[in-house]
């Protein structure tokens, strides 16, 4: 399974650092989450689904459609 929250983030030319402000991290942290050298918390995951408008599923890799669920 891979994280999509680095693609989700280039496709909309956002930055690490503005990323990490949204989520109150450090940008170094938000780095290792989407190198994936460090697990991202499900409470993160769920702030970055709502701010791409995307499934948690889709989000974290295990399906193809960025479709949220209504």
């Amino acid at each position: 399974m891979r994280l999509k929250i680095r693609d989700m983030r280039e496709d909309r030319d956002l930055t690490q650092k503005q990323i990490a402000k949204y989520l109150m991290c450090d940008q170094s942290l938000y780095s290792k989450y989407e190198r994936e050298e460090r697990e991202i918390p499900l409470h993160l995951l769920i702030k970055l689904a709502d701010f791409y408008n995307v499934n948690l599923d889709y989000l974290v890799g295990r399906c193809k459609n960025s479709e949220r669920i209504k």
